[in-house]
């Protein structure tokens, strides 16, 4: 009777056993797989260890809104950690929006906080990115199209991708994002068919996971990304990945061109991407990110440190030219333009105190606007020209005020623990899109390298909600950005290299 229940309960151990390795085949790197969401066919995953592939096949209606349906091939994971694989689609494929995709997830919640780089079958390559459980899906467009090879980083709280063709470097793509994982995290692989019927596969090659080590006392380097956001959507998409640091993108108002600086100059950029082209500026090469563009879009303004060493604003024509003296003392920085062409509004340092000052663009005295203590910065003029917007400490911390255009009437309008700069009105009046620093940044200082977030105020209800929160501060929003129908923003981003 004993050999009997022990014979039977090794039968069952050993049944066990074999269920386990059928659910859970060898999978390299990874410690499991699984369907995330109700997806109508069950996906596999077959790992060949000879040449570390893994051919992965899934459902799943889609990967958006509030919740996903793929297969998923994975590993719990804590620290800093990048994901690399190359990337081949399979077959003609029945929905070009099938994904292919390098994964982070908080867990396999269909509904969980996740990242992703995702290579659809089209080859439109985005980072996908849930903040919260049960929130809407956002993506920061690449300007890459069909990569081959992919890498997914993460570096504390900021995501990053890596692109690259069939034989070319893996190199940064532009768009960073800024999400907080608690640890163990999931990464991995994951396929979504986008069409519930039908099962996709994919194929990863060359797959494999590297913990990233600190490396301490090194100097800080970043790379810009100049971008486009839809405030409607929250979804972003890169413009351009320049080799060299660039600041404060303007908008031009037929909506066809963005003018950013750089290293002293100005460029000129198609809104769809593209080469960037100098703007000829004469003697002026020390321009900073204090720029500007007319309303009738025929003429610029510049601040410029080449005369003197100190900031002064000129006029040049929008094609570029001989810069025309503007502001006969200095420093003085350009933030502003009144929509009728004829008067700038700037920051400038008097006596030892910097307040909002204006003049007429065709040059003649400057006007002092504000004379509290502390720092009076960014003036923007209201599309109707009934305000002017500034940032001010006069409260200790920096907040954003409005006043008429003589000066009168000075009301704060932001209250709030953090620190707002640059504060633009959209061209229909309805809203403010400003830069925000958190509490660790002195009120009166706007660096780099910082953690802040864009903001968005509904001018009538006053509510206020964040629209990326990113790697940047100076350079990243200092001028007005808008597209002319108020529905994107330009900006660049930074990301630590």
């Amino acid at each position: 009777m004993k050999f009997k229940i022990i014979s039977t309960l090794t039968l069952l151990i050993a049944f066990v056993v074999t269920l386990q390795s059928q659910q859970n085949p060898d999978l390299g790197i990874f410690e499991s797989s699984s369907d995330i969401g109700n997806v109508k066919h069950k996906g596999t995953v077959v790992f060949n260890a000879t040449d570390s592939t893994y051919t992965i096949s899934g459902s799943g209606t889609n990967m958006w809104f509030n919740t996903d349906e793929l297969h998923f091939a994975y590993k719990m994971m804590s620290g800093d950690v990048s994901l690399e694989a190359t990337i081949e689609m399979l077959g003609a494929g029945v929905d070009p929006h099938r994904k292919a995709c390098l994964m982070i997830r908080q867990s396999l919640e269909p509904d969980a906080p996740y990242v992703d780089i995702a290579v659809h079958g089209d080859g439109l390559t985005s980072m996908q990115y849930r903040e919260t459980k049960g929130g809407l899906t956002h993506e920061v467009k690449s300007n890459r199209i069909a990569p081959k090879k992919a890498l997914l980083q993460k570096k504390g709280k900021y995501i990053a991708m890596q692109l690259a063709s069939a034989n070319g470097d893996l190199a940064y793509a532009g768009g960073s994002l800024r999400m907080n994982f608690e640890e163990p995290y999931y990464i991995g692989l994951g396929v979504c068919s986008h069409n519930s019927d039908v099962v996709e596969t994919i194929k990863f090659t060359k797959v494999s996971i590297n913990k990233i080590e600190e490396k301490s006392n090194q100097p800080m380097k970043v790379k810009s990304t100049l971008e486009i956001l839809d405030i409607a959507s929250l979804n972003r998409r890169v413009v351009h990945l320049p080799k060299e640091h660039i600041e404060a993108p303007n908008w031009t108002p037929d909506g066809k061109t963005l003018i950013y600086n750089s290293q002293g100059l100005l460029y000129s950029i198609p809104v769809e991407g593209g080469s960037p082209e100098l703007i000829p500026t004469d003697f002026a090469n020390k321009i900073n990110n204090d720029h500007g563009i007319s309303p009738d879009g025929t003429q610029m303004v510049i601040s410029d440190q080449t005369e003197s060493g100190s900031s002064i604003i000129y006029s040049i024509p929008i094609a570029g030219g001989v810069p025309k003296k503007i502001t006969p003392l200095s420093p003085s920085y350009w933030h502003g333009w009144s929509p009728d062409g004829k008067t700038l509004a700037y920051c400038a340092e008097r006596n030892g105190n910097y307040d909002i000052y204006t003049i007429p663009f065709e040059g003649g005295e400057e006007v002092r606007l504000t004379d509290t203590e502390g720092l009076d910065d960014g003036p923007d003029y209201s599309p109707d020209g009934k305000y002017i917007y500034f940032n001010s400490t006069r409260t200790g911390t920096m907040q954003i005020w409005r006043m008429k255009p003589d000066g009168s009437e000075q009301q704060q309008i932001t209250t709030d623990k953090y620190n707002d700069w640059f504060a633009h009105p959209s061209p229909d009046g309805k809203w403010l899109v400003y830069v925000t620093f958190n509490t660790d940044v002195p009120a009166g200082d706007h660096p780099p390298n910082k953690d802040v977030m864009l903001r968005l105020m509904n001018l009538e209800s006053k509510e206020v909600m964040v629209l990326a929160k990113i790697f940047g501060g100076q350079g990243t929003i200092n001028v007005p950005s808008w597209s002319p129908d108020s529905q994107q923003i330009a900006f660049v981003s930074y990301a630590p290299r």
